[in-house]
């Protein structure tokens, strides 16, 4: 089932490449209780083919090292991990989803998307977390100017999303994931027939899914956004739905 949502993906990463120039990329930020931490680099879609050959998908080799360990040690103990991805959009145009609608907003949609993902438990764009702790003149991304028709940000704590639509900063999506059910011992479970006591069968598990739910949520992010440009931009073909964007972009690009 993932399999086909990642094939899905890829066609619509070709939708978003064709017609707008938007590019993915992900990482994976926390396995169990090792996590990058809030002030980590972000990666861009040219740390793609390193990230791909990462095992963890992760670029800071001293934190790789201790993902894999906490993987290797939740294994030895019989037991399985959950974790955290990330997914950036670089290059989103301004204006995609809407303010009218809570169906249409595009926080809305990326948020449905990635939590219909097996095993993810919470979703958050940009420092939801963060900026629920901190103080509103904090919590703001003021605009410091214009460069080359684009407004300039002092922050990016929105995750390129305000007020339901994109706002021309990079998107930043987080997926939480919990740990993987079918541990490898049994668990205390009811006989259904009986209403007895019983133990829950084990078959197979993955100590950690959290890798490869990387590559699912990135796929995910591609639908919402291939969906948001058909409906921003409208047509029948990626021609024209690139025609009917840079149009509008021409627009936007006189205001500022």
């Amino acid at each position: 089932e993932t399999a086909a949502r990642v094939s899905r993906g890829a066609i619509a990463t070709q939708i978003r490449l064709q017609v707008a120039g938007i590019e993915l990329v992900s990482q994976v930020i926390r396995i169990g209780t090792v996590y990058a931490g809030a002030q980590r680099a972000l990666p861009t879609p040219n740390d793609n083919e390193a990230l791909n050959n990462s095992p963890v998908r992760n670029l800071d080799e001293a934190l790789a090292q201790r993902l894999m360990a906490e993987i290797d040690a939740a294994k030895h103990a019989g037991d399985t991990l959950g974790g955290e991805v990330e997914v950036l959009a670089y290059n989103v145009p301004v204006g995609l989803g809407s303010h009218v609608g809570p169906q249409r907003r595009l926080d809305a949609r990326l948020a449905g998307a990635l939590m219909s993902i097996q095993s993810v438990k919470g979703v958050q764009i940009g420092d939801a977390y963060q900026q629920a702790a901190s103080l509103g003149s904090n919590a703001q991304d003021e605009i410091i100017g214009l460069s080359s028709g684009h407004i300039e940000r002092a922050s990016n704590h929105a995750g390129g999303i305000e007020g339901g639509t994109s706002n021309g900063a990079p998107i930043v999506a987080r997926a939480a994931f919990k740990p993987i059910s079918t541990v490898p011992h049994a668990l205390r479970s009811v006989d259904l027939a009986t209403g007895e006591e019983a133990v829950g069968l084990h078959q197979r598990s993955d100590t950690c899914q959290v890798v490869p739910g990387a590559v699912i949520a990135e796929a995910e992010v591609a639908l919402v956004l291939a969906d948001a440009l058909s409906d921003h931009a409208g047509g029948r073909s990626v021609g024209e739905m690139r025609r009917n964007l840079e149009a509008y972009l021409a627009v936007v690009g006189e205001r500022a």
